[in-house]
């Protein structure tokens, strides 16, 4: 099955999880049948420049960020890290994470939340 980018829903949250600005979100199956019985997102995000998705914790799910382009910052249960074009965060049930844009340019990556 294949979904043209056009065709695909997209959104803009204000302060998503309680963080600072704004973010893009391209979903990528939202509604689409089977994918959804083991996913609960699959998104292209964009974080402006100072834009952050704020701190929450993952129940009976786990949440993979892969970094597609720009530079930041993620919070991984307490401890803060340098993330960048290439790099993937891993959050597992029953843990807790953020990420902030520092950069200059925006900082895309793709949301991967996954049923338990």
């Amino acid at each position: 099955m294949l979904y043209h980018r056009n065709e695909l829903k997209s959104e803009i949250r204000e302060k998503p999880r309680g963080g600072d600005g704004t973010a893009a979100f391209l979903h990528l199956v939202e509604g689409k049948g089977a994918t959804q019985k083991y996913t609960n997102l699959l998104a292209e995000i964009t974080l402006p420049p100072g834009s952050s998705i704020g701190a929450h914790s993952h129940t009976e799910d786990m949440e993979y960020y892969i970094i597609l382009e720009g530079n930041g910052k993620v919070n991984d249960n307490g401890t803060e890290k340098a993330i960048a074009k290439g790099d993937v965060m891993i959050t597992g049930n029953g843990e807790t994470h953020s990420i902030v844009n520092t950069g200059n340019d925006p900082l895309v990556f793709l949301a991967v939340i996954i049923k338990e």
